[in-house]
């Protein structure tokens, strides 16, 4: 009896998915994912710009909700004004002066010295040193010119770097070095080299 010819290579299992094969394609999947956000945010940020006006709008007002209020004027001679533990009050200005000084110790400017005699009160709980190198002359151009130290101190020897007590004030007459001519607009005074400051006009 014949009998059916033996298969000589056993039956292979049925071939299962490459994991490279299901790989590649979740690659190209999240690619187009990927490719979907992005051209999603461009549309968005088409629509942004467009809502661009509303922002213009905005910024077109804003020039007159920072208009300086009417009637603000800075302070002038004679006005007490606060800086830190300091208040001052500028007492008098004397522009044009070729010396400071007498005969022995007189010093003489590049340009012309301008003089302010400015008043200063303690209004703190300690002491405070009183620095005039921390105090700032400015011109009508808004240039800033710093007391010329060894003038100052040379027509009031007694000033220097000054200690005041609590409550106690003192006279101090500030010596700058000008450019012959030019006109002296505002003096800021300062209760340290690190403080914001006030300004004080002298027109």
């Amino acid at each position: 009896m014949t009998q059916p010819p033996r298969n000589p290579y056993p039956q292979q299992p049925p071939a299962k998915k490459n994991w490279f094969l299901r790989h590649k394609i979740l690659t190209v999947l999240g690619a187009l994912i990927v490719i979907g956000v992005v051209v999603n945010l461009a549309g968005g940020g088409g629509e942004s710009g467009s809502g661009g006006g509303v922002d213009n709008t905005t910024s077109q007002a804003a020039p007159n909700a920072e208009a300086p209020a009417e009637g603000g004027q800075t302070p002038g001679i004679g006005a007490a004004v606060q800086d830190g533990k300091f208040e001052f009050v500028v007492q008098n200005v004397e522009r044009g002066v070729t010396s400071v000084g007498d005969q022995f110790t007189s010093q003489t400017p590049q340009g012309e010295y301008v003089l302010v005699t400015v008043n200063v009160t303690n209004i703190g709980n300690e002491q405070q040193l009183f620095d005039t190198t921390s105090q700032k002359l400015l011109d009508a151009q808004g240039r800033e010119y710093s007391t010329d130290t060894v003038a100052t101190v040379t027509e009031d020897p007694n000033l220097g770097f000054s200690q005041i007590n609590p409550g106690n004030s003192l006279v101090a007459t500030l010596v700058f070095d000008i450019p012959t001519g030019v006109s002296p607009s505002e003096i800021e005074l300062h209760d340290s080299l690190f403080s914001g400051g006030v300004t004080v006009a002298l027109g």
